[in-house]
């Protein structure tokens, strides 16, 4: 199971699915870089990028609830205590961040700020590993795999890990028998 495009309002697996997110350590994002008529794509077509970008929008949007319930929480403290008065001023700058659609990871600010964002159990603030899932010719050959190509610039643009994999090989390792295996 994975998630879908509008995750963040109920589709598919929806927020049970988020939820199950927020228990991890780090996400990682299988992203399909091949072509195969045979197999069906939930989108119709291969496009690692558009893939990429609807997890993150997802994730990005879950993450927006979740600072704006923070802000409600942090004003109504600022009434009786003024130190809730910075918690404030930094969710609503990362809120800001996060309405332009970029992950809470990439938000810029000190480490005392992001210390106090990482108690908020953001899920673009998790560490991200891409795995390229791609077919044998494009295992083989990385460098002239262009999905593993666009896969690989969005995570070293991200300080993220690519790694690629050949599912369907791994596949038909493991249904080997004995020494075939």
């Amino acid at each position: 199971a994975g998630l879908v495009k509008g995750a963040s309002k109920g589709e598919g697996l929806g927020n049970q699915f988020l939820a199950n997110i927020r228990e991890v350590d780090a996400i990682v994002h299988v992203v399909r870089c091949f072509e195969d008529s045979n197999i069906n794509h939930v989108e119709g077509s291969t496009d690692p990028l558009r893939d990429i970008d609807i997890i993150n929008l997802e994730l990005v949007m879950s993450d927006i609830e979740m600072v704006e319930r923070r802000i409600d929480k942090a004003q109504k403290a600022a009434k009786g205590d003024k130190k809730f008065l910075h918690e404030v001023d930094v969710f609503k700058g990362l809120a800001e961040h996060l309405n332009d659609g970029k992950s809470a990871r990439t938000y810029d600010c000190s480490d005392e700020d992001m210390a106090l964002i990482a108690t908020s159990d953001l899920l673009s603030l998790k560490p991200v590993i891409y795995a390229a899932n791609t077919d044998e010719e494009g295992f083989t050959h990385l460098d002239a795999n262009p999905y593993y190509q666009q896969v690989k610039a969005i995570a070293d643009a991200e300080g993220a890990q690519v790694l690629p994999i050949c599912a369907k090989l791994e596949q038909d390792i493991a249904e080997l028998a004995g020494e075939e295996k």
